[in-house]
């Protein structure tokens, strides 16, 4: 059968039993269609005797097709800023908890990746935040997201003094723990812990929720996802804060230092199966109530 992807790479979730049984079982099937399968040289090594192409993460957008996360969305995020240069599609099978960017289930895991090998799928275009720390003029710390960018007191149980500037706007100064700059992605992560609001994946804006402000007039915003934000630290402040992308890239600031934030031009390609419904997984990641059943009072 001439599918759509030929060329299928595969990214697991380090340390995890049930997610490498899953990658096996993925490996049987799609070598039982006849299609390339080229695993992340993280799984490799776990898999001995695989006999299989092996890639670097970040060469892997490169030489496929479509690629499988095996995992929870931590793998997901993961994967996301290594291969979001290449717009390569990219499909998760969840083997983690909440499961909001991996929503193939484990249970219907030939039947899933056959429609969507069939070509029957749905394609979503995440954007991705970057981060830049700049000392002066001088750059010293880079980090993507694709949930959110995090500034917080690390270990200090300090607050933070800063300015936050909207394209080049002076907005205002707050002490506060830190601050969340989230994507629509990100909304339902830490933001959302933190009380800023949920978006819809197809909102292009970008939420900024400070984290326990010292003004409670200090509340979340939502601005247009083009916007270019910066943030510039107190240089009178006594700690280190840091800067963290996704909870998994971390930058350490000193007092003065400027935050740079503003959306990455390429979009990563999330494949979904054809009954994928973000209210429903709302719904069920997130406790809402469902609908009274017919006759119910």
């Amino acid at each position: 059968m001439d599918y759509q992807f030929r060329n299928i790479g595969i990214i697991g979730r380090l340390g995890s039993a049930r997610a490498l049984d899953t990658i096996r079982r993925l490996i049987r099937y799609l070598n039982g269609l006849h299609l390339q399968v080229i695993l992340d040289e993280g799984i490799a090594d776990m898999l001995p005797g695989h006999n299989l192409q092996t890639s670097s993460r970040k060469l892997l957008g490169e030489v496929c097709d479509l690629v499988i996360v095996v995992g929870g969305d931590g793998s997901m995020l993961g994967a996301a800023r290594a291969l979001v240069a290449h717009s390569t599609p990219v499909l998760g099978v969840n083997r983690g908890s909440l499961g909001f960017l991996t929503d193939i289930s484990p249970e219907n895991l030939e039947e899933q990746v056959a429609e969507v090998l069939n070509g029957n799928y749905l394609v979503e275009q995440r954007f991705l935040l970057e981060a830049e720390v700049r000392r002066g003029d001088t750059p010293v710390g880079q980090g993507d997201a694709l949930n959110d960018i995090v500034l917080h007191p690390g270990k200090s149980t300090r607050m933070i003094a800063f300015e936050l500037f909207i394209d080049g706007q002076f907005v205002y100064r707050v002490k506060a723990d830190g601050l969340i700059i989230a994507t629509p992605t990100g909304s339902t992560a830490y933001a959302l812990s933190a009380g800023g609001p949920i978006m819809h994946p197809r909102i292009d804006a970008i939420v900024i929720v400070p984290m326990y402000p010292h003004t409670l007039s200090s509340r979340p915003m939502v601005v247009a996802a083009d916007s270019e934000l910066k943030i510039v630290l107190d240089s009178e402040m006594n700690i280190y804060p840091i800067v963290s992308c996704d909870g998994q890239n971390h930058i350490t600031c000193t007092p003065g230092d400027t935050l740079h934030i503003k959306r990455k031009p390429k979009k990563l390609r999330l494949i979904h199966p054809f009954e994928h419904n973000f209210y429903e997984i709302c719904r069920d990641k997130l406790g809402w109530e469902s609908r009274l059943t017919q006759g119910s009072e």
